[in-house]
């Protein structure tokens, strides 16, 4: 089965199990790990792999296509990790500081342990790319599931619009889990995440 941010990337063409489609990803990888998102052309991946400029383009109608299905894949393993990590926190208030906690020290990972994705990350964010906004959409599914399931055991307060609550939370994780926030607040974010996710909890105590 297709993992839903892959099926939010529609830029893709031709075959999904392509030889050549895996080798365009790979090199494209590469390419934005060395020397960044912006500095990549599709010249340079055609080159990479031995083919014209143009048979990428069966496959892909764009260096941002390339990048979107790249940046869907990381996505989603930072989405795999968050669901686990929720499924196994046992209550909700549990629940809630997982998700926190994993989707920042994943997106840590997977965006800052090679310092050239965050380049990709950040064209991701900053032009709402369909991997990103469907992203964005299961983390909202996974926050409202869980707050509906603290209203239900007594833990969270039922009075505010379920959707406000979810945007307000979301909001307020913005400095842990967009990469464009997160890289400013590295120098203490152990201590920031769990001062933030606390006040949260807090503001939702019945």
């Amino acid at each position: 089965m297709t993992d839903p941010i892959q099926q939010a990337v529609s830029s893709a063409r031709g075959p999904q199990d392509h030889a050549v489609r895996d080798q365009i990803l790979g090199a494209a990888h590469g390419h934005f790990r060395r020397h960044g998102y912006g500095k990549t052309t599709v010249s340079d991946l055609a080159r990479d792999i031995g083919v014209s400029k143009a048979y990428i383009y069966k496959f892909f109608d764009s260096k941002q296509g390339i990048g979107q299905a790249i940046c869907a894949s990381l996505l989603d393993q930072i989405l795999a990790e968050v669901k686990k990590a929720v499924d196994d926190g046992g209550s909700a208030t549990q629940k809630l500081r997982s998700l926190v906690e994993t989707m920042t020290s994943s997106t840590l990972t997977v965006c800052f342990a090679d310092r050239k994705l965050f380049d990709l990350a950040v064209y991701s964010c900053a032009e709402k790319w369909p991997s990103s906004q469907a992203y964005i959409a299961q983390i909202h599914v996974i926050l409202a599931e869980i707050i509906a399931e603290g209203r239900k055991t007594g833990e969270f307060e039922r009075k505010t619009p379920l959707d406000e609550t979810c945007r307000a939370i979301a909001g307020a994780m913005q400095p842990f889990v967009n990469p464009v926030m997160l890289q400013h607040n590295l120098d203490d974010l152990a201590r920031g995440v769990n001062e933030a996710t606390s006040l949260i909890l807090r503001s939702l105590a019945p």
